[in-house]
């Protein structure tokens, strides 16, 4: 079971760091540059973010390492004094960068994808505000989470 455990927390810590380095980069600087655009270039160029973050290899670590966390903290058990950070990080990375995205970035995105260049001075503000504020949060929920499982990782 260590052995296991082990390769869950490397996996988490592998999934977990490059999802939170994206999301960290949107809160940083993306977010940012696309807001001193002319709100239609802003609006469409998002809307193409977020179309082509859609593929195989970001679906893979998006979904995976949410699976890691749970297998973390179904195996943390035999972790010892791992076992806090590890778990504790987990269903961080789990409210966070999984639960965050779903439930309030996505259906931003959603809502965004159906907006023309003529909605784009009323809902280009709206959608960069919003979106913004839930991507620190799940931003800064992925790098705490990060923190822990490293934690952890180190107490093994």
């Amino acid at each position: 079971m260590e052995n296991a455990l082990y390769i869950l927390v490397v996996a988490s810590l592998v999934g977990a760091g490059v999802v939170t380095g994206l999301l960290f980069a949107f809160s940083n600087f993306v977010l940012a540059a696309l807001a001193e655009l002319p709100h239609e270039h802003a609006l469409f160029a998002m809307q193409r973010v977020n179309e082509r973050i859609i593929n195989p290899l970001f679906l893979l670590l998006f979904l995976g390492t949410p699976l890691a966390c749970l297998g973390i903290i179904a195996t943390s058990g035999s972790g010892g004094a791992a076992q806090l950070p590890l778990v504790i990080g987990a269903l961080l990375y789990l409210a966070g960068p999984l639960g965050v995205t779903v439930l309030r970035n996505v259906p931003l995105n959603n809502r965004l994808a159906g907006a023309t260049a003529e909605d784009a001075a009323t809902a280009w503000p709206d959608y960069v505000r919003r979106w913004q504020f839930w991507n620190h949060v799940r931003s800064y929920m992925g790098i705490a989470a990060l923190a822990l499982l490293g934690c952890g990782a180190v107490a093994l």
